[in-house]
Formats: structure tokens, C-alpha cells, sequence
């Protein structure tokens, strides 16, 4: 009786370590994400029936003070050519058994990053949008910061800036649809 209690103990710690292992990896995943990161996601964006590519993407993760995997953050699609010259989403993010998930609030989507490295320069990999997976590779350019993004001047519908004007009504005299975000290369 006495070794089966030895060894239903050593599976138990087994088990309990197994599982604290998890976490810790998760929140040290989490820890090594958050700042600001920026590089090329092979992000597009279909409007009024055609296809603009991001030039570049900014994302910022911040974390949670109480809950060390996860946190908000911002996701900024830049572009040149398009109607606008940014589509910002807020987004919530997610680290669970090394897959993160990122949730963008305005637009109700999610996607999946998984398979990926990251290091305190660099962090590279395929995000999943449904079928699609997309490799990309973005830059540590920032440490974590506590700031608001409110400075940006938001318009519209809270998440791109208008080229066309600046005026709080300018997407919708020039908008008849939002814009969809894509990824994947360019065609």
C-alpha cells in the first residue's frame, strides 16, 4: 500500500509540474511579447471593390498587470496609395499552451500565430487567418509602455484615417463599405 501511495504521489507532481510548466511558458511567451513590434505582415485591404497592401504593420501588446498571459494592445496597418493612410484596430491578446491569439475589437476577427520564434529582437512565424497561413517577421522597436493611442486622431468608425479629408464626416461622405482586412502576399 505504501508504494502505490509513493507512486500515485510522484504521478500527481508529475501531472502538477506538467501543468505549472505550461503556464510559466505561456507567461514567459507573454512577458517576451509585449512592447512594440513592427515589420511586414503581407496585410491587404479590399474597399469599394479593389485591393490596397499595407506597406508596414505596428503592433502593440500590452500586458495585463493581474493576468500575465494576456493584455489589449494596437494593431496599425500603414499604406501608401489607399484612400487612407492608416487601419488601426484595438486588439486583446491571448497566450494559451504557446499559441496567441489576437482579437481585433472592431472588427470582430481573430487569428491564430502559430509555429513562430521569438526573442527579445525579433519575432517571426505564420499567423493563420482561417486557411490561410502567412509567414512574417517584425522587430522589437519599443519596451512596454503604458500609454493611449487617443492622440492619433481617430475618425469614422474609430479605426482609419481618411487621405481624402480630415473631417470627423469624411468617411462617411466617401465610404459606401468598410474596409476588410486580408493577408497574405501580394498577387
Amino acid at each position: 500500500m505504501k508504494k502505490f501511495y509513493h507512486l500515485v504521489l510522484l504521478a500527481f507532481m508529475a501531472i502538477t509540474a506538467t501543468t505549472f510548466t505550461s503556464c510559466d511558458e505561456d507567461t514567459q511567451i507573454a512577458l517576451t511579447l509585449e512592447g512594440v513590434w513592427q515589420g511586414n505582415m503581407y496585410v491587404s485591404a479590399s474597399w469599394n471593390g479593389r485591393d490596397y497592401y499595407a506597406t508596414s504593420t505596428e503592433i502593440t501588446f500590452e500586458g495585463d498587470d493581474f493576468h500575465w498571459s494576456h493584455g489589449t494592445g494596437y494593431w496599425v496597418d500603414y499604406y501608401s496609395g489607399a484612400p487612407w493612410d492608416y487601419v488601426a484596430n484595438h486588439i486583446q491578446w491571448r497566450v494559451v499552451n504557446r499559441s496567441i491569439e489576437v482579437y481585433f475589437i472592431e472588427e470582430g476577427t481573430t487569428v491564430y500565430i502559430e509555429d513562430y520564434s521569438l526573442s527579445d529582437n525579433y519575432f517571426s512565424g505564420y499567423i493563420q487567418d482561417g486557411d490561410n497561413d502567412v509567414e512574417f517577421r517584425l522587430r522589437h522597436v519599443a519596451s512596454p509602455r503604458r500609454s493611449s493611442y487617443d492622440y492619433w486622431g481617430y475618425d469614422g468608425w474609430n479605426h482609419y484615417y481618411s487621405r481624402e479629408t480630415r473631417s470627423a464626416n469624411s468617411l462617411d461622405s466617401v465610404c459606401s463599405e468598410r474596409p476588410v482586412r486580408h493577408f497574405g502576399k501580394q498577387k
